[in-house]
């Protein structure tokens, strides 16, 4: 075998479970991503399955993001015996451990004596590292690795991992990219192409669609939520505890914000009025509450205009109508609450595709009634119940969907919103692997459905045409 080399241990079936091991040597390497496959993907029992490849050899375990479909088998990796260095960016090793002791607590146990051990013993192998700057991994005659994170805007601290290898005497750098985000997230720096890349290990989640223009995006998300509230129910936004719901509270802080300077209470065709100054926008899940804490400590990760809001004396992630709800009894009394009253509310709740968490609960109850509404703001795998219920807006006839082995009615209103789209579309995707210092030599798509691999492996080869540079592209079985 030709050193280096790579080996996919996840995120060649689909969107999730990305695990990619670059070997330096015949027992020497490196471990990008540890991830879980989830929704249609995942075997049954994923959660609690054994790694299942070879630990020995690898020098360190480097994360690109704390998402659970790029981490969710760091405990099966740890279990296996692994004690190396996990390798990360700063606010990443700050999220690591609230990310996994939620996990471990959900599918292991939740006595906190072994959480706490647990804990502990992760906290000991994670080496934050800072963006932009090159570390060592090995060093020794023959062989030598560093690596440099570099930021991939998909949620904060998610980084792409430039390899850089000596071996013998040819250099080499390999790149994944973990999660790319898409342009104008609102708290996040934008992605930059890497300066070369000989190999590219790239995600393909939407690499055959274009986002539509990004325009004003709150000012669509404000005109949806009217329209959503005028029927007097609740609308109901599952979203993942990290990323998307600070991108959704930041929104709605604006929105609440500039009604407020404008004195404005918004419309309702049939009825009375809607007065944003009243509306409670609820945020019930204990993880979403702590992973938030940590992005409002960590504002210097943010970008320019959202850290000028923080200057102004305005809190983004923690203004005066958002109400955090904490024990599961107060959960079920809000959800009892907004069941039988006509309050209009907002409630974000986890998990992002319906397979899990407290927005389950709340589907339960609100499924089968039309004055209420549930807005997708993320993608849904196939095979999840978020897909399901997403696939009934404009469905002709009666729709059903499996919650917690029960089947429900689908007759709440269904919306589908595209500004919040987490990942880089086809043409970010061809960009960054082509618009670098030196465009990529050969690029492996991962992290994709096979229709979204096969059709951003035609555009990246015709766009490698047009511009005169060789590009080998690839799909890993």
């Amino acid at each position: 075998m030709e050193y280096p080399s790579l080996s996919h241990h996840g995120g060649t079936r689909g969107v999730t479970g990305s695990c990619h091991q670059l070997h330096l040597g015949p027992s020497t390497s490196l471990l990008v991503d540890c991830g879980l496959e989830q929704g249609a993907d995942a075997p049954p029992g994923a959660e609690s399955a054994p790694l299942g490849f070879d630990i020995q050899g690898i020098q360190a375990l480097v994360i690109t993001h704390v998402h659970l479909d790029h981490v969710g088998r760091i405990p099966a990796l740890l279990a296996a015996g692994y004690r190396g260095p996990i390798l990360c960016s700063e606010p990443s090793a700050r999220l690591l451990p609230l990310v996994l002791e939620d996990a471990y607590k959900l599918s292991i146990s939740s006595e906190p004596a072994q959480v706490a051990r647990y804990l502990d013993f992760l906290r000991d192998l994670i080496v934050p590292l800072p963006f932009e700057q090159w570390h060592t991994v090995l060093e020794r005659p023959g062989l030598a690795c560093r690596i440099r994170l570099q930021r991939a805007g998909h949620l904060l601290g998610s980084a792409y991992v430039e390899c850089d290898m000596q071996h013998e005497q040819t250099n080499s750098r390999y790149v994944f990219s973990g999660d790319l985000g898409a342009c104008g997230n609102p708290l996040l720096r934008p992605v930059q192409p890497p300066e070369r890349a000989d190999v590219l290990v790239l995600e393909s989640t939407y690499g055959d669609r274009l986002h539509p223009q990004a325009g004003d995006r709150r000012q669509r998300l404000e005109d949806a939520i009217d329209r959503a509230l005028a029927d007097k129910g609740t609308l109901l936004i599952p979203a993942f505890s990290l990323g998307r719901t600070q991108e959704l509270l930041y929104e709605l802080e604006d929105i609440l914000h500039r009604k407020a300077l404008l004195n404005t209470i918004g419309p309702a065709p049939d009825g009375e009025p809607i007065d944003w100054s009243q509306l409670p926008i609820i945020l019930d899940s204990p993880l979403a509450q702590r992973i938030t804490g940590v992005y409002r400590e960590l504002h210097e990760y943010w970008n320019a205009e959202a850290r000028a809001r923080v200057a102004a004396g305005r809190d983004p992630l923690g203004f005066s109508q958002l109400i955090s709800v904490d024990t599961h009894a107060r959960h079920q009394q809000v959800v009892n609450y907004l069941k039988s009253t006509g309050r209009p509310a907002i409630v974000i709740a986890g998990n992002g595709m319906c397979s899990g968490g407290r927005i389950v609960n709340y589907l339960k109850a609100m499924l089968g009634d039309p004055r209420h509404e549930v807005m997708f703001v993320g993608y849904q795998a196939k095979g999840t119940p978020g897909a399901v219920i997403q696939a009934s807006e404009g469905a002709q006839g009666f729709v059903q969907v499996d919650l917690d082995g029960r089947m429900y009615a689908v007759r709440l209103k269904v919306m589908n919103f595209a500004g919040f789209a987490g990942h880089a579309d086809q043409l970010g995707l061809v960009r960054f692997a082509l618009q670098g210092q030196s465009p990529a030599g050969r690029v492996l798509l991962v992290h994709g459905e096979a229709r979204a691999k096969r059709q951003l492996l035609q555009a990246m080869r015709n766009s490698a045409v047009a511009s005169s540079v060789t590009l080998e592209v690839g799909i890993p079985k």
